[in-house]
């Protein structure tokens, strides 16, 4: 198999002078570049990317940890961060967790191989302090916000969003609120159970559904919040689809929305903007361009997205 000290001898140069072919530097003398490339053709030669990596110490390529796909939310921080590798020609490699704290412990060991010059972190399962050590061997970079200053970050201020969110509803006359969630062991749940504490009072457990991921799951969780004996008059959806799928069903039922039952979803989706329903749009795709811009300049600094809300026929 021929090997770069192969192509050097044929084409009559050193060795540094075929790596600096390879790797398109443009301090080359014309006829040295010409020889050399000649012989590749000739040899029908491939260098090994892997190894003219560990030779740039980079390697253009970025690892996402990203807890599943088909999830219209890490969807929209994924769409993000590949908009800006493209910019940027670099390479996206999504690592799917499923909220594994062993499958992102084995995606952070890549880290250290060098495998990558980066990994953004869309998610997590694991505490900082198993993350946190691994910063030694490359830049990781999380899609929340955390102090630590190993760790750069492109985040929105959830808290103050759910907060905004359920003063809207209280400000429109609805005491009796109900919501969902995604994780019931989650940060973001945890904001919400406490700025629903803040504005309404202490939560009581039958106005929370969580494992709430698409339009099916948001019909369900509908069905179940407007058989209660004291129903809520208003409901806060962990995402459009999910809002998309209590719409539905309040139809189904012959309701008036926003009269009879008020509903506010999550993200900007398409499903919402076509129901008129109102949402708190994080702007994910910009959380996910800022994460993907601070891997690629070696940043660690704490960056912060504005969040929106937008108000339909819905509230």
């Amino acid at each position: 198999m021929t090997n770069i000290n192969d192509i050097a001898k044929l084409a009559g140069v050193s060795v540094s002078t075929v790596s600096r072919v390879l790797n398109n530097y443009k301090y080359v003398a014309r006829d040295k570049r010409e020889s050399v490339l000649k012989v590749i053709e000739e040899m029908n030669y491939t260098p090994n990317k892997n190894a003219i990596d560990l030779i740039r110490g980079k390697t253009r390529t970025i690892g996402v940890i990203l807890p599943y796909n088909n999830n219209p939310a890490f969807d929209q921080i994924l769409n993000g961060i590949l908009n800006t590798a493209l910019k940027n020609d670099f390479l996206i490699t999504v690592l799917p967790s499923n909220y594994s704290k062993e499958k992102e412990v084995e995606y952070l060991q890549k880290l250290k191989s060098k495998l990558y010059d980066g990994i953004i972190i869309t998610s997590r399962a694991n505490g900082w302090e198993t993350i946190i050590p691994y910063s030694d061997y490359g830049l990781i970079v999380s899609c929340e916000y955390t102090q630590h200053k190993e760790i750069g970050c492109s985040y929105m201020d959830r808290f103050s969003s759910y907060l905004d969110a359920f003063l809207l509803l209280k400000n429109k006359g609805h005491n009796v609120v109900a919501f969902t969630t995604a994780r019931v062991e989650s940060n973001s749940t945890k904001q919400m159970i406490d700025a629903y504490s803040e504005i309404f009072g202490e939560l009581q457990p039958e106005y929370h559904i969580s494992k709430c991921h698409c339009l099916e799951d948001g019909y369900e969780a509908a069905r179940k919040f407007l058989h209660l004996s004291k129903r809520p008059t208003a409901i806060y959806a962990n995402g459009d689809e999910v809002a998309g799928g209590m719409y539905l069903f309040a139809k189904s039922q012959h309701l008036k929305i926003p009269s009879d039952i008020a509903i506010i979803g999550q993200e900007n989706q398409p499903i919402g903007i076509g129901m008129g329903i109102s949402t708190v749009d994080h702007q994910l795709t910009k959380v996910g361009e800022q994460a993907c811009s601070l891997v690629i300049k070696k940043s660690k600094e704490k960056v912060k997205i504005p969040y929106r809300i937008l108000e339909r026929d819905s509230v």
